[in-house]
């Protein structure tokens, strides 16, 4: 249980509101920062405008999965109003108040840093990625069959990286009866996806591995489809890219080429926002519960 503990939970989507659920029902006090046009309401939460909530009291702040931008924005879909997370507001929280987030950028390190607050990346962390990995790949199906004209079964598919993503895309995608070959850099990468009953290739032979194939899935967040790369691809190619922004394809060369490239970060909110929030919820809960015990073992 979280009894005790008062948490500010600031902006977000539909992923939120499973956070939010959660939260109440470990009997965690809520101030609810961004949500004024939400319908309905949380017993045991209520809605507050930034200057109005008592950050003194506040031992957790919960920020969207995407952080804030690189001016201190946070993202909601519930308010039409401009939330700033600043350094102003983290320094009149108590030393031991925790920021959660999905992901950071260097605004929000240099935030948490220069106030000595802690930050938890919750997407840097294997189970969240693992359990995230289940509602993206569902959604990188849904975009295959809506923008191709072929089955995936017997499509020649790239995956490119084989991490936490990558290794479920390229299962599942095998599994449903497509070709595919997966792009990769580690040797012991490549003997994995040998392993696994695919065909490996080195990322320094990408320009060869895509002479043939009909969708290409990125998974790695770096200036990996270059103009050279593109350039070797049949005009009919799909691209998705999964990687977070600006994702790793050249975008705009791949317009002027004619071939069809999607930047698709953030597929679990879009297409299991239910899902997707009771996997941040649950371990975001197991979390603060950590962090409570934690300091009341310190008191």
């Amino acid at each position: 249980m979280l009894t005790g503990l008062h948490i500010a939970v600031i902006g977000g989507d539909a992923r939120q509101l499973e956070v939010i659920r959660k939260l109440i029902e470990l009997d965690a006090k809520l101030s609810l920062i961004g949500f004024d046009q939400l319908d309905h309401g949380f017993t045991g939460a209520s809605k507050e405008q930034m200057d109005e909530v008592d950050f003194s009291t506040v031992d957790s702040i919960v920020i969207p999965v995407s952080g804030t931008n690189l001016q201190g924005q946070v993202e909601t879909i519930f308010s039409n109003e401009k939330i700033l997370l600043t350094e102003d507001i983290l320094k009149k929280t108590p030393e031991h108040c925790v920021v959660y987030s999905g992901i950071s950028n260097s605004y929000l390190d240099s935030i948490v840093s220069s106030t000595n607050r802690k930050l938890v990346k919750l997407f840097e962390r294997d189970d969240v990625a693992i359990y995230n990995a289940i509602p993206t790949v569902e959604g990188t199906i849904m975009m295959v069959i809506q923008h191709t004209d072929i089955t995936i079964h017997n499509a020649n598919i790239a995956v490119l990286g084989l991490g936490r993503v990558g290794m479920t895309v390229a299962r599942t995608f095998a599994a449903l009866g497509a070709k595919v070959r997966v792009g990769a850099r580690r040797t012991e990468h490549i003997a994995r996806i040998f392993d696994m009953g695919l065909t490996p290739f080195h990322l320094s032979e990408l320009k060869n591995n895509v002479t043939d194939i009909d969708v290409c899935i990125n998974t790695i967040p770096h200036p990996i489809l270059s103009a050279n790369v593109i350039s070797k691809m049949p005009a009919h190619t799909l691209i998705i890219d999964l990687a977070s922004k600006p994702g790793g394809t050249d975008f705009r060369y791949a317009e002027k080429r004619g071939i069809k490239a999607l930047l698709a970060p953030g597929l679990p909110g879009i297409v299991a926002p239910k899902t997707a929030g009771q996997i941040i919820a649950n371990v975001l809960s197991q979390l603060l519960g950590e962090s409570l015990e934690d300091r009341k073992g310190n008191e």
